[in-house]
């Protein structure tokens, strides 16, 4: 599978357990994988779209986190420096951040924050 159908499964997923999880409804795909012009590219750099984002967000207080953050990759990848440095930052600033392989391990780690107690 390509790291674009492992997003489309926990999309898929995320809206057949939308009654048992609502907040759900918030989750979100960071686009910074686009392949474009330099033109583009520097337009897109101006307006704020950062390499090394986490693929997916979920802006929602669990437990001690201010919201989730995934980094989604296939099989055997491994996180690129910029990757490494949102990660580190965004935990640091009270998010709970994974590296996930694949879409069935982003649904366990999605389910675990969701119920995190606080």
């Amino acid at each position: 599978m390509t790291e674009g159908q492992h997003q489309a499964a926990i999309f898929k997923w995320s809206k057949t357990v939308r009654q048992k999880y609502p907040k759900l409804k918030l989750l979100h795909h960071i686009p910074n994988e686009r392949k474009c012009s330099a033109v583009q590219g520097a337009n897109l750099k101006r307006r704020g779209v950062r390499r090394g984002v986490p693929d997916l967000h979920l802006p929602v207080a669990m437990g001690k986190y201010h919201s989730l953050y995934i980094e989604l990759k296939k099989e055997g990848e491994i996180t690129t420096t910029d990757q490494d440095w949102w990660i580190d930052e965004l935990s640091a600033e009270g998010n709970y951040c994974e590296v996930c392989h694949g879409w069935e391990s982003a649904i366990q780690v999605i389910e675990w924050y969701m119920n995190l107690k606080g």
